[in-house]
């Protein structure tokens, strides 16, 4: 390891191991690891919720605030499973049931408070430090709950540490009513619409757009599709403006823990004869018996994941010999309809309502390819699984899908280099065409072996991504 080149302070609302909803704790979790290979040390700012508070008796106070928007809070210091962890501990925030972001009866009407304070600290320990005398050379701002960190800092001072924003979906905006401008210890002069005004309301991932030194997003191609208004979700303007400030970098996945070579019936590019031992063990798992080629879908069952497509393209797929195993929950009206596929077609398609981390190994293990039909998708580690195991993606062409997987077109199955399948737009005719060039290819022992072996040997680890990271912190430090 190099000679540590600085310090990072990342500020988000969940992390892996601690606490995941989704994609982001895995960004976060993974982090401070892929850049301590590059030479920086990285903390991670995050809520205690309720669910932590068992960490803080062996963590240590290096920070505090008597009056952090309604109550006392604490910055407590520790290490866990090898990551430098900051949990703020603010009892009238964060220690209540339900999850981080929404109770019982919806979201959690003071959400704006709950993550300006997380921001508000995040810019206080830029601006003056721990108690243990670490200050951040950059903070690293995630989503739309930090999204007010880098305005904290450009409007109180920021210590001489730069901001950097990642946008992981800008589906995710942190509204709040203008009538919360003085209690989130914003500026009113600074409501207007080049600054924090937004459709007459806030918001805090604008704030933080139109204030960090630096943009990234999740992927190269969703950093373009981010300036046009059928991704940009009103925030489009805001996005072009900063255009010269807007960078791409993908996300990476553990392949450590995301590996074939440590399932139960281990295989590796060089040797995929235990993925066919899988396969079976997948069909006996969903009770299929399936000739082609057998698709797995490890999914939330949303609209914006393309699932409304499924039932309108499967029929014609499993008449040409296919099947398809799904894992997933989300809106009940397209679990009804993963249910009656199910019960339409015994024995080549199987679902399970709900998520296992275990299960879902096992599928990426012994499906023969993975189904990702969003209709926008900032990166997608779905389809990185796939390549990683061999289960061929077969996926729409936008966001970080785009930027992943190289279609199994005519040009580069001559170059030897295609490793999925792509189709656009992210109707049912494209997606149904795509799966007919799915079956033609599975119908190809040859072919199909040289898509999966190029697919197993993409890189999708951490390691370039890291080193991007690494390289813009260095240009915003200089």
């Amino acid at each position: 390891m190099e000679t540590a080149r600085g310090r990072v302070l990342s500020v988000a609302s969940e992390c892996v191991p601690l606490l995941k909803t989704g994609g982001l704790a895995d960004v976060v979790g993974a982090l401070p690891g892929a850049l301590a290979a590059e030479g920086w040390e990285m903390r991670v700012l995050m809520p205690c919720y309720r669910p932590l508070k068992w960490r803080l008796e062996e963590m240590e106070e290096v920070f505090a605030e008597a009056d952090l928007f309604g109550g006392p809070g604490r910055v407590m210091a520790g290490e866990v499973a090898g990551r430098k962890m900051l949990l703020l501990d603010a009892p009238h925030l964060y220690d209540r049931e339900g999850g981080p972001y929404a109770g019982p009866d919806g979201d959690w009407g003071d959400n704006a408070q709950r993550f300006a304070a997380l921001s508000w600290i995040g810019a206080r320990i830029a601006r003056e430090g721990l108690g243990d005398g670490w200050r951040p050379d950059v903070v690293h701002a995630h989503d739309w709950q930090a999204g007010f960190t880098p305005a904290y800092m450009d409007y109180w001072g920021s210590g001489g540490a730069s901001s950097v924003l990642t946008v992981h979906n800008i589906a995710f905006q942190g509204w709040a009513p203008a009538s919360l401008l003085s209690a989130l210890r914003l500026p009113p002069q600074e409501f207007h619409p080049a600054a924090l005004e937004y459709y007459g309301g806030l918001s805090s991932l604008k704030a933080g757009l139109v204030s960090a030194d630096h943009i990234t997003t999740v992927s190269p191609t969703y950093a373009c599709e981010l300036m046009r208004p059928e991704f940009g979700m009103g925030l489009q303007g805001v996005i072009a403006q900063r255009a010269g400030q807007v960078t791409g970098i993908l996300n990476g996945v553990d392949t450590d823990i995301w590996s074939p070579e440590v399932e139960e019936r281990p295989y590796n590019a060089a040797s995929l004869k235990a993925k066919a031992e899988n396969r079976a063990v997948l069909s006996g798992a969903f009770k299929l018996s399936v000739p082609g080629p057998l698709a797995i879908l490890v999914s939330r069952l949303t609209y914006q994941k393309g699932i409304d497509l499924i039932p309108e393209v499967l029929p014609d797929f499993i008449a040409a010999g296919g099947g398809l195993a799904v894992l997933g929950t989300g809106d009940a009206p397209l679990e009804a309809a993963m249910r009656e596929l199910e019960v339409r077609f015994p024995g080549r398609v199987g679902v399970r309502i709900g998520y296992d981390e275990g299960l879902s190994h096992l599928m990426f293990a012994g499906g023969d390819a993975v189904l990702v039909p969003s209709r926008f998708e900032p990166c997608g580690l779905t389809q990185m699984y796939g390549l990683r195991y061999g289960a061929v993606p077969v996926v729409a062409l936008t966001g970080g899908l785009a930027d992943t997987i190289i279609n199994a077109n005519p040009a580069a199955m001559a170059a030897g280099c295609a490793t999925g399948l792509t189709f656009h737009p992210t109707e049912p005719p494209a997606f149904a065409e795509a799966l007919r060039r799915l079956i033609h290819l599975h119908a190809d022992p040859a072919a199909w072996e040289t898509v999966q072996r190029n697919a197993m040997r993409h890189p999708v680890g951490w390691e370039t991504s890291a080193a991007a990271y690494a390289a813009l912190y260095r240009e915003l430090m200089a």
